[in-house]
C-alpha cells in the first residue's frame, strides 16, 4: 500500500482547489466572475490574471465604437499635400500607420506604413499611391472578439470604423483592442500630455461625454466639467472614484457623485485606468452648471 502524500489530505494541489471552486458550475457571466473574484480572494490566481480573464469576458461585449479612436482625433495624411508636409506630421505623431485620404476623411484610399516613407528620401519619383495598403473597413457594431481573431488571422494591425450610411466614423488597431484585455500598452513613443487626459468622444444624452485617463488631476478636471472636487485628499480622479466605491474600481462599473456618471472602461486589479464621464442628470447642489 503506498504512503499517503507528505502533509496529509489536508493540503491539496493548486489545481485540486481551484477545479473545487470552479466545479461550482455558473450559470452566468456574473456568477463566473464571482468564482473567479473568490479564487483571487483565495490566491489561487493574482490580480493580473483576474485582470485578464476580466478583459476577455468584456472584449466579447464590446463593440469597435465602444474604443475607437473618433473621426475627429484621427491622424490621417492628406495625400492631396506635398510629401515634404505630411512627412512632418508623420514625424510629429510618431504612428507606425496612417489611414491615407484625399481632400475628405470619407474618402480613404489606404494604408500607409510609415516605414514605407524612406522610399521617398531614396526615390524621389515614387508616386505615393504606389505605397498604400489596402484599407480594411468594419462596421461600429463588430465585436471585439470577432475583430480581435480577424486581425490575427488577416495579419492586420488597423481598421477603418464606418458608420451605418458608410461614412468614416473612426479607427481602431489591434493594439486598442489588446489593451482592453492587458491594460495600458507604452511604448517609447507614447506622451503623457495633461492635454490628453481629458478627451471628448462624442455627444451623450445629457450633453459630450468624456474620455477621461484615471491619473488625470483634479484641478484640470474641474475646469473642464464646471465642477468643484477637492484635491486635499486625492490628487487625481482615479482616486476620487475609488473613494466613492470604496475598493479598486472593476471594468464595467459605474457611479454618480457631484452630478456626474463615471464608467470604467478599463482597470486592472490594481487601480483603475479609463473612464468615461458625462453629466448624469441629476442635479445636485454640486453640478457642474449647463454649457451649451
Amino acid at each position: 500500500m503506498s504512503d499517503p502524500p507528505p502533509g496529509g489530505s489536508t493540503k491539496r494541489t493548486l489545481l485540486e482547489r481551484l477545479a473545487a471552486i470552479l466545479l461550482r458550475a455558473p450559470e452566468d457571466r456574473a456568477q463566473l466572475m464571482g468564482v473567479l473574484r473568490e479564487a483571487h480572494d483565495h490566491r489561487l490566481i493574482d490580480a493580473d490574471a483576474l485582470s485578464m480573464i476580466e478583459g476577455v469576458l468584456q472584449v466579447s461585449e464590446l463593440a469597435a465604437r465602444d474604443i475607437m479612436v473618433p473621426r475627429a482625433q484621427m491622424d490621417v495624411i492628406d495625400i492631396s499635400l506635398p510629401p515634404d508636409e505630411f512627412r512632418a506630421h508623420v514625424i510629429e505623431t510618431a504612428h507606425s500607420r496612417f489611414p491615407v485620404v484625399e481632400g475628405d476623411r470619407d474618402n480613404v484610399l489606404g494604408i500607409l506604413h510609415a516605414k514605407e516613407l524612406l522610399r521617398l528620401y531614396e526615390h524621389r519619383d515614387v508616386d505615393v499611391r504606389d505605397l498604400l495598403r489596402p484599407a480594411v473597413f468594419i462596421p461600429e457594431s463588430k465585436r471585439l472578439n470577432v475583430l480581435l481573431r480577424e486581425f490575427r488571422v488577416n495579419r492586420n494591425h488597423l481598421a477603418v470604423v464606418v458608420d451605418e450610411y458608410g461614412g468614416v466614423a473612426g479607427l481602431i488597431t489591434i493594439e486598442d483592442v489588446l489593451e482592453q484585455i492587458v491594460g495600458d500598452i507604452e511604448d517609447e513613443f507614447d506622451f503623457d500630455e495633461a492635454s490628453d487626459h481629458v478627451l471628448a468622444v462624442e455627444a451623450g444624452a445629457h450633453g459630450p461625454r468624456y474620455r477621461v485617463r484615471a491619473i488625470a488631476e483634479i484641478g484640470p478636471f474641474n475646469k473642464v466639467f464646471g465642477t468643484k472636487f477637492s484635491d486635499e485628499g486625492f490628487d487625481t480622479v482615479g482616486g476620487l472614484v475609488t473613494e466613492q466605491l470604496g475598493r479598486v474600481p472593476r471594468r464595467g462599473e459605474k457611479v454618480e457623485f457631484g452630478g456626474l456618471s463615471f464608467e470604467v472602461l478599463r482597470a486592472d486589479g490594481r487601480q483603475v485606468q479609463l473612464l468615461l464621464v458625462e453629466r448624469s442628470g441629476k442635479r445636485t447642489a454640486d453640478s457642474p452648471p449647463d454649457r451649451d
